[in-house]
């Protein structure tokens, strides 16, 4: 028997590099867990382009979160991570790192449940925001999304939202963020001036902007590149210049900090602002990532056969 995977055998751009390509299924005694729905991420995709070239061994499996069901009996949902890429039918996982989802947790959300919710959780742990002012790039991401929730709920005296896609404003607002558009570069300034802390999530032309008018005392913290291009500031910063990459993060975490971490996190999760869900089929993938990329849509997942195989 056979699954299929999501593999890229080299860099580009993800719809060229990736192929969907027959795979055997793991064999042995090991846990392993057939995969139910996978997040479409930029962190997914970023990697493919060869951002992070020296990181990563080819050939290699897309892919960073999702759940599944065990394939050991009982068919209890896990997330299967810190294993093999999840855009495949059959992850071969280790069973103190796959995390138990409880029963109140529906598919689509515990899809969702790492990178996002866990990125956002240890930014707001490593510079706490309490009494702070606090500035998002790209606000109209899941991440930010949550960021701003969080931080307003640690005590933030305020969280505005720098947004490209029109739809997004209603949202932000929605959430007690004051939405600035990405083209008002006079707001953006004066945004910069006040915040005492700023989370990048877009680096390039808006992040370097930003960060040159940040204060001293203040933190600018970048934790992605959604624009493509890296922060280059024309002088040395006044404000401290932070890079957060969330495996980095957790590095030195063992299996039951990592599980304890999932279990303080569900309850959250279940009251968080989650966008609403668009599944598409693994076979149609292509469709899948082109939808991915449109500004305000619904979040991605790929659906996978009910049983890992194909």
């Amino acid at each position: 028997m056979q699954t299929h995977a999501l593999i890229y055998r080299r860099f580009g751009p993800p719809l060229e590099a990736l192929a969907l390509e027959p795979l055997a299924l793991p064999q042995g005694g090991g846990f392993r867990v057939a995969m139910s729905l996978s997040p479409v991420n930029p962190s997914d995709l970023i990697p493919v382009t060869g951002a992070y070239a020296h990181r990563i061994t080819l050939p290699c499996v897309a892919g960073y979160e999702g759940v599944g069901r065990a394939l050991d009996g009982t068919g209890r949902r896990v997330l299967p991570l810190r294993a093999g890429g999840t855009w495949q039918g059959v992850v071969a996982a280790d069973p103190d790192w796959a995390v138990p989802v409880p029963d109140n947790i529906p598919d689509s959300l515990a899809a969702r449940a790492y990178i996002n919710p866990m990125a956002a959780r240890a930014m707001l742990a490593r510079w706490p925001v309490a009494g702070r002012r606090v500035l998002l790039s790209g606000a109209g991401s899941q991440c930010a999304a949550l960021l701003g929730h969080w931080a307003l709920a640690d005590g933030a005296v305020e969280v505005a939202g720098i947004y490209r896609s029109p739809a997004r404003r209603a949202v932000l607002e929605a959430l007690g963020i004051r939405p600035i558009p990405m083209e008002d570069h006079q707001q953006i300034a004066e945004a910069a001036a006040r915040a005492d802390v700023t989370f990048d999530s877009l680096g390039g032309r808006v992040g370097t902007q930003v960060l040159e008018r940040m204060r001293a005392g203040a933190d600018f913290v970048g934790y992605g590149l959604l624009s493509g291009q890296t922060i280059r500031p024309e002088r040395p910063p006044a404000a401290g210049f932070h890079r957060f990459h969330l495996r980095e993060a957790q590095a030195a975490l063992g299996p039951a900090d990592w599980q304890a971490a999932f279990r303080a996190l569900w309850p959250l999760l279940r009251r968080a602002p989650m966008a609403p869900v668009r599944e598409v089929p693994l076979a149609e993938w292509r469709a899948a990532l082109a939808a991915s990329a449109e500004p305000g849509g619904a979040k991605v997942l790929l659906r996978f056969p009910e049983d890992g195989t194909n």
